[in-house]
């Protein structure tokens, strides 16, 4: 008869462990191992089942790990990495990116807690892209699985981790989104010499590629767009459209009017909604023409008279305006709407002479006898949806307004009304004038109402703005506010503040009431201001 094979002491705890101690008893004292192992099992107290069986398990565990061999050598994957030119970091900034993905230091040496380092991490990695800098070559690892894990990462990490962090993801199947993301400018690499990519790469790599491909050569992008268009799926013929946004211009024109008659809805209306962001587009022209039966100057010029589709025709829909509105609107107002927000802004003041402030300050309605602040109130809207496509900063002046004074508003009362989302108005704006339109906003109304505002502010915001903030926050704890009440803009000036006005949050910080939740806060938003101006001072030295 064979000799029967002694049971791996470990498999022989797997069923009690799974069933229960109660359920199956523990195995006996362990018949082989060594010696010392033999020992060691037997002096297990088993008068409590499930401790024991945790110690057994402990044991065995040990004696598994150290009679592991080494796993064979394997052959080295290719040819290195290449060469990357760029500087190395500087070992502060090095170290301060090691603590930033690992997020430990998460206190300070005034026992108040920072912000969650993980959320200053993006501000990290754009501010050292922008400096040129390469990361050590160990911290690429940890700075890939950052990336892995936050999507928004990843432009990026993948541009500050280079040749080498390309190198590694054809090694490892997890950091196979590096080699679907877009940086930009676009390295070399990721634009191969043939078309293969294209052809049999998976459906991210292809929107990568000819993403890439746009911004560096947009005709090559167009010409390889067409050379598959007819057969890619109505799903994936959406997305890669997005992708022409990549240096659209009139040239794009031809394939843009040929999808609008693309036998999926959501294709024609991306086409239409590229081609409206164009002027001198034949889409334009035909959109101008139906906003100037839509809405004409009164002969007296005191009224914007208007005149909305009575119907939505075949032409109309081909050209991206829907038959039924997805809002809930009435048909005729949400005709109106789409054919005044695709039409060029330049048509407005070319009929009537007049400036967008002059035609925003007349009177709108079905005749000259009367008004109507719903048609005024879609006018607007449209007209802020056109602005906003066609990154025309004066109309977004116009609508906007002029920015708040103490003189037409006060600090407790509601913000006024602007005509379409103020936040998107404001993008159109340069940075500085964006900044400066919502200082003064914060300074009148408070922080209320600027969660917004402030997000459409380049970071970090200026030092007027970063006064305006901070001086409102002062103001909401005097108040007697709760700082839960501002948590989104607490959040946001943790990431966005000029570090330079850590000196008045300590300030504030100090005066507050000992242990109060006002005091913690602005300890901990003043730790934080002084952490991310070390961390820039770093990558600036």
């Amino acid at each position: 008869m064979p000799p029967t094979t002694p049971a791996d002491p470990w498999e022989t705890l797997h069923t009690p462990a799974l069933l229960g101690t109660d359920r199956r008893p523990l195995p006996a004292d362990p018949p082989t191992g060594s010696p010392a192992h033999r020992t060691t099992a037997q002096a297990v107290d088993r008068t409590d089942p499930a401790t024991a069986l945790l110690e057994l398990a402990a044991l065995a565990a040990v004696r598994r790990r150290a009679g592991a061999l080494p796993a064979p050598a394997t052959e080295p994957p290719g040819p290195p990495a290449p060469e990357d030119p760029r500087p190395e970091l500087p070992p502060p900034a090095a170290r301060r990116l090691s603590l930033l993905l690992s997020n430990r230091g998460a206190g300070s040496s005034s026992s108040h807690a920072l912000a969650n380092l993980a959320e200053l991490l993006p501000q990290w990695l754009t501010t050292a892209r922008s400096r040129g800098y390469r990361p050590p070559a160990a911290l690429v690892p940890a700075l890939l699985d950052a990336a892995r894990a936050r999507s928004e990462l990843r432009p990026d990490a993948v541009a500050l981790a280079g040749p080498l962090g390309r190198w590694l993801a054809a090694q490892n199947p997890d950091w196979r989104f590096v080699l679907r993301t877009t940086t930009d400018p676009a390295p070399a690499a990721e634009l191969p010499e043939d078309d293969r990519l294209w052809h049999e790469g998976l459906f991210a790599e292809r929107v990568t590629h000819l993403t890439a491909l746009r911004r560096s050569d947009p005709a090559a992008g167009l010409a390889l767009l067409r050379s598959s268009w007819p057969t890619e799926r109505a799903e994936d013929r959406l997305l890669f459209l997005d992708a022409l946004q990549e240096g659209l211009s009139l040239a794009d024109e031809p394939f843009l009017e040929a999808a609008l008659g693309d036998r999926s809805k959501n294709v024609r209306a991306t086409a239409a909604e590229l081609l409206s962001t164009l002027p001198g587009t034949a889409l334009a022209h035909r959109m101008a023409e139906r906003a100037r039966t839509a809405v004409r100057l009164s002969e007296r010029g005191t009224h914007l008279l208007v005149s909305p589709p009575a119907a939505c025709d075949a032409a109309m829909q081909r050209d991206g305006i829907a038959l039924k509105s997805p809002t809930g609107r009435g048909e005729r107002a949400w005709w109106f709407g789409e054919v005044i927000a695709a039409a060029p802004l330049a048509v407005w003041s070319g009929t009537t002479g007049l400036t967008p402030d002059q035609l925003l300050a007349l009177r709108v309605g079905d005749s000259i006898d009367e008004t109507s602040s719903s048609w005024a109130d879609d006018l607007r809207e449209a007209w802020a949806r056109a602005a906003v496509r066609q990154q025309d900063a004066g109309w977004a002046r116009a609508l906007l307004g002029p920015a708040p004074a103490p003189g037409r508003g006060t600090r407790t009362g509601r913000a006024p009304r602007t005509a379409g989302a103020p936040a998107k108005l404001l993008s159109v704006l340069p940075a500085a004038e964006r900044a400066a339109w919502t200082a003064a906003f914060v300074e009148v109304h408070g922080l209320g109402e600027a969660f917004q505002l402030l997000g459409a502010c380049a970071t970090p915001w200026t030092p007027p703005l970063s006064t305006a903030v901070v001086a409102a926050l002062d103001r909401a704890a005097a108040s007697g506010a709760y700082p839960w009440s501002h948590s989104g803009v607490l959040g946001m000036t943790e990431r966005a503040l000029a570090p330079g006005t850590a000196t008045a949050v300590e300030a504030l910080a100090a005066s507050a009431a000992p242990a109060s939740a006002w005091g913690e806060t602005f300890a901990r938003l003043a730790g934080t201001l002084r952490f991310r101006e070390a961390m820039l001072a770093e990558l600036d030295g």
